[in-house]
């Protein structure tokens, strides 16, 4: 099956797009930074454990798993925390980070921040356009929000608020994730007052997967 290379049109943002980009804000504004001042070398040679699943270059081609070259480093670290301490369940992962300090987590997630993601394809065109609508506008009729309140225009996200970027990400991975905080299996969106949760809970299978096929588009 052909691949597809899309770029991204600016389109004016609803008014509950701007309501929730302003929480948003508030949000970020009032979170500190979680790493720490990094050694990108430590965080290639602890990440060597990472690379059967994730790649050397940090860009997985294995669907089920997310690439993390060019991720926020926050996201990353919050992330790893949260599955060393058993707050987000990852059987693969389980126990790989139990002997790691914060220190060496926090270079880890440094070290692939700094790495380039790979370039985005789309696979079906049929769903460009609905996945494009509820990327960048939401559904306004359900309650749910535009991504790119969180996650930007170009899917880069906010790293020093802690929303991931979602570039190089696959189709198959984006649609798990979602279809996880719609179900409820996935709440490392506590902190944020569960927004992921929120924004997927009223999305259909169809609506997942088309978003999911755009994003993974995003040049």
């Amino acid at each position: 099956m052909p691949h597809y290379f899309i770029s991204y049109v600016v389109r004016p943002l609803s008014t509950l797009t701007i309501r929730f980009a302003f929480l948003l804000a508030c949000l970020s504004a009032s979170l500190c930074a979680s790493t720490q001042a990094a050694d990108l070398d430590a965080g290639e040679q602890a990440a060597a454990i990472c690379l059967a699943c994730h790649a050397a270059d940090g860009s997985t081609l294995l669907p089920e798993y997310p690439s993390l070259a060019g991720q926020g480093a926050k996201y990353l670290y919050d992330q790893m925390i949260q599955i060393r301490s058993g707050a987000r369940e990852i059987p693969l992962m389980a126990g790989q980070l139990d002997a790691m300090s914060d220190e060496t987590i926090a270079n880890i997630a440094a070290w692939y921040a700094s790495l380039a993601p790979r370039q985005g394809q789309a696979l079906e065109l049929a769903s460009l356009d609905e996945g494009e609508q509820i990327y960048r506008a939401g559904i306004a009729e359900k309650t749910v929000s535009a991504c790119t309140a969180c996650h930007g225009p170009s899917g880069i996200g906010n790293a020093p608020a802690g929303f991931p970027s979602l570039k190089g990400l696959s189709r198959a991975y984006l649609v798990q994730q979602l279809t996880a905080y719609r179900e409820g299996e996935r709440t490392t969106d506590e902190r944020y007052g569960g927004m992921m949760r929120d924004t997927a809970h009223q999305l259909t299978d169809a609506e997942i997967e088309a978003v999911a096929n755009y994003v993974s588009g995003l040049l």
